[in-house]
């Protein structure tokens, strides 16, 4: 249960360690199987995100120095660094999804379909501009727009709830 709930932050906290989305599910993968073999040792009442969190770190870096063969691995030190501003970061998360929720509603229903396939799905861009009879570019352009508009939705949306 504990684990399943915070799922998507650990997924999050892992791509911004490891660097890709399918590395990072690899990751948590076996950072959970390590999660159930050490659930004994985590004290109940106690911050589980921090927690599974600590152990999705030593997953990564073991990652990292396995998949020395990729162009795209750092050093320790900036993991290490990485790691500690992300843990940070995901405190404010909840908030964050739930500003970009309630801006993504604002939008019209064709272009959060839009998004949902270019985000959610994790769908190629140039597929669905095929699929929509549109140019890529134009799709890009679009894409491009939306971010922009949630972007300045959300941080106006978080500037009001610490007001």
């Amino acid at each position: 249960m504990l684990l399943t709930a915070s799922h998507q932050k650990l997924l999050g906290y892992l791509m911004s360690l490891v660097g890709s989305w399918h590395d990072a599910q690899d990751v948590l993968q076996r950072a959970s199987l390590m999660m159930w073999r050490k659930f004994g040792d985590f004290e109940s009442g106690s911050d589980f995100l921090a927690w599974a969190s600590t152990i999705c770190f030593y997953e990564a870096k073991s990652f990292q120095r396995l998949a020395a063969r990729s162009a795209f691995v750092f050093d320790e030190d900036l993991l290490s660094m990485l790691a500690v501003e992300r843990l940070e970061d995901l405190q404010w998360q909840d908030h964050r999804m739930e500003a970009l929720e309630q801006c993504l509603r604002q939008l019209a229903e064709p272009e959060q379909k839009m998004l949902r396939a270019a985000y959610v799905e994790h769908g190629s861009i140039v597929a669905l501009a095929q699929q929509m009879n549109r140019a890529p570019r134009t799709l890009y352009n679009k894409l491009n727009h939306l971010r922009r508009m949630l972007a300045d939705c959300v941080l106006r949306r978080l500037g009001e709830d610490l007001v």
